[in-house]
């Protein structure tokens, strides 16, 4: 039987569990929820965090604008961040493998074929490609989405099942409980317009998305009939207890 693809989108709060450094324990829990569920999923994960990886040794001195720095630092702290996956992932004897891809990728017909080919072929021999938005050469996600709107077109492009966005809330929340002590999560959306009512414009305290992006990058997947799910990743285990429904999250379909 073939496998499932989720594609895991991690954010930085995610990664940084809302710290100001990568949490090595939260990417030993992806790796062990990956592991756990090898038999009946394949993986493909998008993730922020090289510009967080890069803060925990460096300090930059520029006279050039912050975007600029933000490039360098990613430049910096990329490598570092796969060090990091390929560590606590090969300890679990999970192989891991780096793509930087941009927008233009998206544009180009010989370039989505090369990005399907190659990551398929990593797929099919049991590596994790592990993605990233090529920041050297472009500023999109630095400036607006913290990498949904890229998760969500390799989403499409990849053909998985599943796109699942960790964030650091417990899904959606109705705006009406959002102030209060116990926000109520929106379980199931099928309408994207009447979410749009229920959601700010709020941005992540260490990414650069908020809520709005990932409703925008669900808009993409829904359009190819893929569900996507946004859910807690600051909580343990939060891809197998949201396949087995055991937590509140929003499931988009």
């Amino acid at each position: 039987m073939a496998k499932k693809r989720i594609l895991l989108k991690i954010g930085t709060n995610t990664l940084t569990r809302e710290t100001n450094h990568i949490s090595r324990g939260k990417i030993e829990d992806i790796g062990m929820q990956i592991a756990a569920l090898n038999e009946e999923y394949e993986f493909i994960i998008v993730s922020s965090g090289a510009i967080a990886a890069a803060k925990q040794f460096v300090k930059l001195e520029s006279k050039g604008k912050e975007i600029v720095v933000k490039q360098a630092l990613a430049s910096i702290g990329q490598p570092h961040l796969m060090r990091i996956f390929h560590e606590n992932f090969s300890d679990l004897g999970l192989l891991t493998s780096q793509c930087l891809l941009s927008y233009s990728d998206f544009e180009k017909d010989q370039s989505k074929v090369n990005i399907v080919n190659t990551i398929n072929v990593l797929v099919e021999n049991n590596y994790i490609p592990i993605i990233n938005e090529n920041d050297t050469v472009a500023t999109d996600e630095i400036q607006f989405g913290d990498n949904d709107k890229l998760a969500a077109l390799a989403a499409v492009l990849l053909k998985v099942d599943i796109l699942i966005i960790a964030t650091n809330t417990n899904g959606i929340y109705t705006k009406s409980s959002i102030h209060d002590t116990v926000p109520e999560t929106i379980t199931l959306v099928t309408d994207l317009q009447g979410l749009e009512k229920e959601v700010g414009d709020d941005k992540s305290s260490q990414g650069t998305g908020g809520m709005q992006s990932k409703i925008e990058a669900a808009a993409i997947a829904k359009a190819a009939n893929i569900e996507t799910w946004i859910v807690n990743g600051l909580n343990d285990n939060f891809i197998l207890n949201a396949i087995n429904n055991s937590i509140p999250f929003t499931k988009i379909v």
